[in-house]
């Protein structure tokens, strides 16, 4: 760092200690608004996603207050990982195609193709979508960020959940405008300090703002004072204008559904978010379950007059037992005429509890709109159905809305990477992708649905509807293989070729001009 870049940043920590602004809250900064009540329900999805339960208060028999562990079944966990990896696997083929340009036989896309096939191999973004899309479920958002990385020349992603993105403006095409936020820790003089990034990514005209804004705190509960990006980040511009995009940098994913809590709200529902007492009862039952195990062991009351004595320690009376090695038994006075011992154990309710779950669980199933028997509980730990292979189930229908949500995002992610490699210089002047930018309908996404359907029974019905001349080729292709258009039809064309070439009367006349040449 120069002299003179030191002396502004001197001058700037001074504009910043004076006037520089504080945030206790997110909704403390001028242009943050967001529903205290949305962001409340998101603090608490994340609270129930990683399991975090008081512990249970109860008065023992002495009337002496205990605690112990609250005994659950994280559904939102369990049903968020199972949707997502029904919507989404490696398995998932991304091409980018285009007519083939009169009289050159090209794909004007095909480095369209060639760029995000790299740039996703980069992220890894396969396995990394299928990472996140279980705490999208869960808690209702993901959000991604393209960004390029001039110390490598790669195109890279950020990252953040539910609570690290809000919007700050919408319509009913999406959201046009947010604010990322991501936070760190630095111990400085064995103290922990909180840094929190606020990325603003805002429109004005044409232009496409990004403006960062850094603040620290002694406290994890606030925000903080605005302090100098350098602190952290020291390469980190305060301002960046990107020109030439047709959308947001950003790029948010929801699941599918209306925002029933918050209608007013742009920020997607967890998948569980209006089943939340129905997550209650199950738990609050298996934990019933759980504590009637704890107190279900054996106990026997034996007459005083079978027991032992057994001497004392430290000159303390000494203590009447049945047998040392057990603890199954205790002592009572009774009658002559009575039992010596007498076996008051009661039955667990095993039948009863598990029915219980069973039911909410039913219930649970309905509100999530899956398949009767997605879920079971044996007594033990919940089981989940592998074999729904019914592409009329309900659990497809509803796997289909979400995947339609996921299409879009990935499309609108593949825009987003090509516009910002189109129009970013690198340090040498040059630029990452000069190509064309796809629109949609040249962007095909194919999610593996081998759990859901019979490729074999789907390739033969299709295949006799084509025999019989009921559809196209080229629209027989696109539904089995879920290939866009232009791959249909250059399949097609490349099959019609291998036809030609085998064609008997083809053969004969290649045959013939081998043996005699062509004639005259």
């Amino acid at each position: 760092m120069d002299l003179i870049q030191s002396i502004k940043n001197l001058f700037k920590r001074g504009g910043y200690a004076l006037a520089g602004l504080e945030l206790k809250t997110l909704n403390d900064h001028p242009k943050i608004n967001i529903d205290p009540k949305e962001l409340a329900r998101i603090k608490s999805s994340f609270s129930e996603y990683r399991g975090d339960h008081p512990q249970i208060e109860y008065f023992n028999s002495q009337g002496k207050l205990e605690k112990r562990d609250y005994m659950y079944i994280n559904m939102m966990k369990l049903s968020a990982e199972l949707l997502s990896g029904l919507v989404f696997n490696e398995q998932c083929e991304i091409n980018i195609s285009a007519n083939k340009a009169e009289g050159t036989g090209t794909d004007s896309l095909s480095d369209a193709h060639k760029f995000i096939e790299h740039v996703f191999e980069h992220n890894d973004f396969k396995k990394n979508l299928m990472r996140y899309l279980e705490p999208t479920f869960a808690t209702g958002g993901l959000t991604v960020r393209p960004y390029v990385n001039h110390d490598n020349g790669e195109i890279e992603f950020s990252w953040a959940l539910a609570d690290a993105f809000y919007p700050l403006r919408s319509n009913s095409n999406g959201i046009s405008e947010g604010v990322m936020i991501f936070t760190t820790t630095k111990m400085k003089e064995k103290k922990t300090i909180y840094y929190t990034l606020l990325e603003f990514h805002e429109w004005k005209n044409d232009k496409y703002i990004v403006k960062n804004e850094l603040y620290k705190s002694s406290n994890a509960s606030e925000i903080g004072k605005e302090t100098l990006l350098s602190e952290i980040y020291d390469e980190m511009e305060e301002t960046a204008e990107i020109n030439g995009l047709s959308r947001p940098n950003f790029n948010y994913l929801k699941p599918a559904g209306f925002n029933n809590i918050s209608p007013l709200s742009p920020l997607g529902l967890g998948i569980t978010d209006n089943s939340k007492p129905t997550l209650r009862k199950i738990n609050n039952t298996y934990d019933q379950f759980n504590w009637e195990i704890e107190m279900g062991q054996r106990t026997v009351f034996v007459n005083d007059s079978v027991l032992q004595t057994m001497p004392a320690e430290n000159g303390k009376p000494p203590k009447q037992v049945f047998d040392p090695k057990v603890n199954v038994y205790k002592s009572m006075r009774m009658s002559d005429k009575e039992k010596a011992i007498v076996d008051v154990t009661g039955d667990i309710r095993t039948q009863q509890y598990i029915a219980a779950i069973n039911q909410s669980l039913k219930t649970l199933e309905m509100q999530l709109q899956l398949s009767v028997g997605t879920f079971s509980f044996d007594g033990k730990s919940v089981k989940t159905a592998t074999e729904i292979v019914s592409e009329n189930s309900l659990t497809y229908r509803t796997r289909n809305n979400h995947v339609n949500e996921v299409e879009k995002f990935i499309k609108g992610l593949i825009v987003s990477v090509l516009e910002l490699a189109k129009f970013t210089n690198l340090k040498e002047g040059k630029r990452l992708y000069t190509g064309e930018i796809p629109s949609f309908e040249h962007i095909g996404v194919d999610f593996d649905d081998g759990i859901f359907t019979d490729k074999e029974a789907q390739l033969n019905f299709y295949g006799k509807a084509k025999s019989l001349g009921f559809i196209p080729a080229v629209e027989a292709i696109q539904r089995v293989f879920k290939v866009p258009k232009e791959v249909a039809e250059d399949w097609v064309r490349q099959m019609e070729a291998e036809q030609f070439a085998m064609d008997p009367m083809e053969i004969a006349n290649r045959s013939s001009q081998s043996m005699f040449g062509n004639s005259e």
